[in-house]
């Protein structure tokens, strides 16, 4: 009998989920709009139908291991809660892992959506020969992914690997997590965006078009990766030192810029860590793309089942 599991990716305003089976591979894929503006009941209701026409489409005959989900925000681990998740409010402590078991009577694993992806990478992608690993996610924000001896470092409730939250600059600007000078503050895409506007660069421009602006020769523009490659050299120079990973993976939107940030950032970390000098640790890109979370989502009831 035909095994398989179901990854799910709920974002705020989609949700993908994927039947894959033991070796990776992916055998049915459904995808369909969110709106968390018709309340917590009619989410719940879409998360359930999209596994359920993923199940429908695979057919009876085969057996469910269970389904992980993937979303944004910090997961209570033993209550199976959502919180701090400014992309899903109206899912905030609520015991959502316990509905949909109740709902779909299968058994449901919640993870972060960074921390899924990064088990992706670990599982299918450019992390599958190593068993430890640091995935940080370029996006509107950073987030992050920690994998330690196969599975994905949680710290005390959950909350652990909030990378993007790095203090890089003790007097930099103000963060929403109440922080100053944080990584994803300098790094991210949001952060392009707010630096590109602050040098006058054009009207609201997007971190594509000040990456385009930079491939044409702006000098600001180039300037704006150079500090982007700065931080994240300086960060990553700091994981590097403290937990001598083998690798160290970047994923996300931004990663298309590579070429202008990643000079910088090679630079800063050989200047910064005496590790990364003296032992074979690799900093390179992740493969999967946004197939990543979806992926480490649908691992999970797999690596349940080794506990």
């Amino acid at each position: 009998m035909l095994e398989y599991s179901i990854g799910v990716d709920l974002g705020g305003t989609n949700l993908r989920a994927a039947a894959v089976d033991r070796d990776g591979k992916i055998l049915e894929k459904h995808a369909q709009s969110t709106d968390m503006t018709r309340g917590r009941d009619e989410v719940i209701a879409d998360i359930v139908s999209g596994i359920n026409t993923v199940r429908q489409k695979i057919g009876s005959s085969s057996k469910l291991a269970g389904v992980g989900i993937g979303v944004p925000g910090f997961i209570l681990i033993e209550k199976g809660f959502v919180t701090n998740s400014n992309n899903l409010p109206v899912l905030e402590n609520f015991p959502l892992r316990d509905e949909i078991e109740r709902l779909l009577g299968a058994p449901i694993i919640l993870e972060n959506d960074a921390n899924a992806a990064a088990l992706g990478e670990k599982w299918m992608g450019a992390g599958k020969q190593v068993d430890d690993l640091v995935l940080l996610t370029l996006g509107t924000g950073i987030g992050g992914g920690i994998i330690c001896g196969g599975r994905v470092l949680h710290g005390a409730v959950g909350m652990a690997a909030e990378l993007g939250h790095i203090t890089i600059d003790p007097n930099g600007n103000p963060c929403g997590c109440g922080n100053f000078g944080c990584l994803e503050k300098i790094a991210s895409a949001t952060a392009v965006e707010a630096m590109a506007d602050m040098m006058s660069l054009g009207d609201h421009l997007n971190s594509v078009q000040v990456y385009e602006l930079a491939l044409d020769g702006n000098e600001k523009a180039r300037m704006i990766f150079h500090q982007m490659g700065w931080a994240l050299g300086v960060g990553l120079a700091n994981l590097i030192n403290i937990f001598n990973y083998p690798l160290y993976l970047l994923s996300g939107g931004m990663l298309p810029a590579w070429e202008m940030f990643a000079p910088t950032m090679m630079e800063e970390i050989r200047k910064r860590s005496f590790t990364f000098r003296s032992t074979p640790t690799r900093v390179e890109q992740a493969t999967l793309g946004n197939q990543a979370g979806l992926i480490g989502a649908a691992y999970l009831p797999y690596l349940a089942q080794k506990l």
